[in-house]
């Protein structure tokens, strides 16, 4: 879905600071998607160049796909796949992503039950023993496994 960077008078009416407003982006982020390929660098006639309108709704698009967890190098594919025709693709770039997801998901699942665990350890102790949170950072991780072992089996 690349555009062509001449496109035709009609649908050169945008600067690049109008078609920034327009998006609701930078200029600096047209000139990053433009140095990664994601947007045209048209032609300049004279000091300016004119961007198509159409530029507004690919903006949109990498900003939507941005916002689902899409890298820039998968936004690309996503828009050269953009007509909709290899569905196989455009669905292995999205598991790809999901996956990704859901990896992260279960990091995080995982670290909320360790400070779930650590938390409810700190209050259990009371002041009476150093706090188990900051032991757990401190220490290896076979340490301080060792040491909560025998707090637990201290009480």
């Amino acid at each position: 879905m690349r555009h062509d960077p001449t496109p035709s008078s009609a649908d050169r009416s945008l600067t690049i600071g109008r078609l920034a407003r327009a998006a609701g982006v930078g200029v600096e982020t047209i000139r990053y998607y433009q140095g990664r390929g994601l947007l045209p660098v048209p032609a300049s006639t004279g000091a300016v160049r004119y961007y198509p309108t159409a530029l507004v709704d690919r903006i949109g698009f990498i900003k939507r796909a941005q916002g689902l967890g899409f890298t820039l190098d998968e936004i690309a594919t996503l828009l050269d796949l953009a007509d909709g025709r290899n569905r196989r693709a455009v669905r292995a770039v999205t598991s790809a992503r999901l996956e990704q997801i859901r990896g992260k998901l279960n990091d995080l699942s995982r670290m909320q039950r360790s400070l779930d665990g650590l938390l409810a350890h700190c209050i259990a102790t009371g002041d009476v023993y150093p706090c188990p949170i900051i032991e757990a950072l401190v220490a290896d991780p076979g340490t301080a496994q060792i040491q909560r072992s025998a707090t637990d089996r201290s009480h």
